[in-house]
């Protein structure tokens, strides 16, 4: 057997049921055919294993069903193995909560587990200031305007990722992303010898953009390699890695308390995505999508559909001057007005938002299936009030009303994030991507700098974070009237510009 490959053996009565159902080729996770030249033997035409051969022995008594296979799932192959099993098994169904709507290729299946890890080193980058910013102002004797401040600056740092965005377009998303994989974390660990905040807010001007364009390269390359039904749950996997990368993030910060500076101790945690970076070098392939426009270079250049470009561009500028303020200044909140230590803080952010991982599969997998039009239209607006409510209350109700916060924003996640790459067509698509991105953080920087100057006015953060809720509610009325249903539908079909591309294994 070839080395990590595994074997599952199972005897099933020798009646008419089972022989029906045993000795034909399975189509569930995996197509079979029956080979030609071994009776009993069937061999995988589409599946996701590197390796697969099921083997079925009849005899009077029994039928002996032995299935060898390898599933070769970096760095995240562990929560499959079991699941995989039972349904190799036929224990489980593979239409389970846990499995996509499309049955996925062997190709398919490694890239997201690179594409997931890539999203852990990316959530780390972009939340590092974001966690770490209090405790260094507070080492620095700065106030909170001056942390809205820097957290805008921070956010404006995002011109500095567009030339990565134009560059994929060009000459590879596999390349472009190899490259800021490899200086998001280098230019991070600079912050952990920042003489003064300027120049801490200085490094991370330059490293947090190279992990938001790590991002938004890995939701183009998910959304390029994943079949048609599937592309809202892959951006739900890619969302609950990115969650396990801010979550060591957030342990991390519990190294904040160990004295005065210790927060610089968060900045050199930054170093272990550089194995990450190692491993996108070594195994990540080009998307088949990007070789096939390649292919058709000599066509001219497609621009921006304006149109689509304003109704995203929108919504992200407008929904981020609620977003961003509500993620930046929850640990102030936690911190100033709640009384919470560094490490309760890490604790709180772990227990509320660890869960919202069930929210990413649930709205994937609607979103997928049911559209994203409905959810977007019931959760964001729930999401949005509980949020509201955690900055208004303490003690249990901060925790609860966090909790729902993180489970239905969570839902809404992936119906809306997979709107910016499903919209543009393959030559264009990481640019676009790239410039919604930076609208948001634009729309972002508003709500940093009008949050940090009303708290310092003597507002309240649930007035405030009330008052700036009004955004999401514009941004409901615009997805519901405005944007169309993406389920379900080829990029190809929502991007008549690509309709002449031929897709390797496609």
């Amino acid at each position: 057997m070839e080395p990590g490959g595994r074997i599952v053996t199972r005897t099933w009565p020798h009646d008419n049921e089972h022989i029906a159902s045993i000795t034909v080729a399975r189509d569930d996770v995996v197509l079979e055919e029956a080979s030609a030249t071994e009776p009993g033997v069937f061999n995988q035409v589409h599946g996701p294993f590197s390796t697969y051969q099921r083997h079925v022995e009849v005899s009077p008594d029994a039928i002996t069903e032995t299935t060898t296979y390898r599933l070769t799932i970096p760095w995240f192959g562990w929560l499959f193995r079991i699941p995989i099993k039972q349904v190799l098994r036929r224990r489980v169904s593979h239409r389970g909560w846990w499995s996509p709507p499309d049955r996925l290729d062997a190709t398919q299946v490694l890239v997201i587990g690179l594409l997931a890890a890539a999203s852990m080193s990316a959530a780390f980058i972009n939340t590092l200031f974001t966690q770490t910013a209090k405790f260094a102002a507070d080492d620095f004797g700065v106030g909170d305007s001056g942390v809205g401040y820097a957290g805008a600056i921070v956010r404006a740092g995002i011109i500095v990722a567009l030339p990565a965005a134009v560059l994929a377009d060009r000459i590879g998303r596999r390349r472009v992303m190899v490259a800021v994989a490899w200086i998001a974390p280098l230019l991070s660990i600079l912050g952990a010898a920042a003489p003064n905040f300027a120049v801490l807010v200085g490094t991370q001007t330059l490293a947090r953009p190279m992990g938001i364009a790590l991002s938004f390269l890995v939701g183009v390359m998910a959304a390029e390699e994943v079949p048609k039904n599937t592309r809202a749950y892959a951006i739900s996997v890619l969302a609950m890695a990115s969650g396990f990368g801010a979550g060591i993030a957030v342990s991390s910060l519990a190294l904040a308390d160990l004295g005065p500076g210790a927060w610089r101790l968060v900045y050199v945690v930054s170093a272990i995505w550089c194995i990450v970076a190692l491993d996108l070098t070594r195994r990540l392939p080009e998307t088949r999508r990007f070789v096939a426009a390649a292919v058709e270079r000599t066509a001219p250049r497609v621009p921006l559909d304006r149109k689509r470009m304003a109704l995203l561009g929108s919504v992200a500028f407008i929904g981020n001057i609620f977003i961003s303020p509500a993620s930046f200044f929850q640990n102030s909140y936690l911190s100033d007005v709640r009384g919470y230590s560094a490490g309760l803080i890490g604790l709180f952010s772990l227990v509320v938002g660890t869960p919202a991982a069930i929210g990413l599969i649930i709205g994937g997998r609607f979103a997928d299936t049911h559209g994203r039009k409905p959810l977007i239209a019931v959760a964001l607006p729930l999401s949005t009030l509980a949020v509201v409510l955690a900055f208004a209350f303490g003690g249990p109700i901060l925790w609860a009303f966090s909790f729902l916060a993180g489970i239905t924003g969570s839902m809404v996640f992936p119906a809306m994030a997979v709107y910016r790459t499903e919209l543009f067509p393959t030559g264009n698509r990481t640019r676009a991507a790239g410039i919604i991105t930076a609208l948001a953080l634009l729309g972002g920087i508003g709500g940093l700098i009008g949050t940090g100057q009303l708290i310092d006015a003597g507002w309240s953060y649930g007035t405030v974070m009330g008052m700036f809720a009004l955004a999401q509610v514009v941004v409901t009325i615009i997805v519901i009237t405005s944007y169309p249903e993406t389920a379900h539908q080829e990029l190809e079909d929502l991007n008549p510009e690509d309709a002449t591309l031929i897709i390797a294994g496609g």
